[in-house]
């Protein structure tokens, strides 16, 4: 079952908590995202310690998977879908990784 999430307080605890809340955001976001498209991949714990591993190159790569999984979701639903793999990637070479997972967080929100 997927979790509805406030964008906002997500947003607000992951500053307030020094990125200590965007670390379980990012694991939630792994795992609901697995649970939207019925894969089994990844799970979101090992997918953060494969980030950190790597000095963050597996974020990369899992940001960009995160947009095929939900995309796959959408269309398991009948919804229309877009290559947003591309965008949370785009998203995250630049530093703004925060608004990937805004954009994650919203649009598992419309799937729950």
């Amino acid at each position: 079952m997927i979790q509805k999430r406030s964008i906002a307080v997500c947003i607000i605890l992951s500053i307030v908590t020094c990125g200590i809340y965007g670390i379980y955001w990012f694991i939630c976001l792994s795992n609901d995202a697995n649970t939207a498209s019925n894969t089994f991949g990844t799970s979101g714990g090992t997918a953060f310690l494969l980030s950190l591993i790597t000095c963050g190159i597996y974020g990369l790569y899992w940001a960009y998977k995160q947009g095929e999984k939900i995309d796959a979701a959408k269309n398991n639903r009948g919804m229309a879908s877009s290559n947003s793999g591309v965008l949370y990637l785009i998203l995250c070479i630049f530093g703004f990784s925060i608004v990937a997972y805004a954009l994650m967080q919203n649009e598992l929100n419309n799937l729950a």
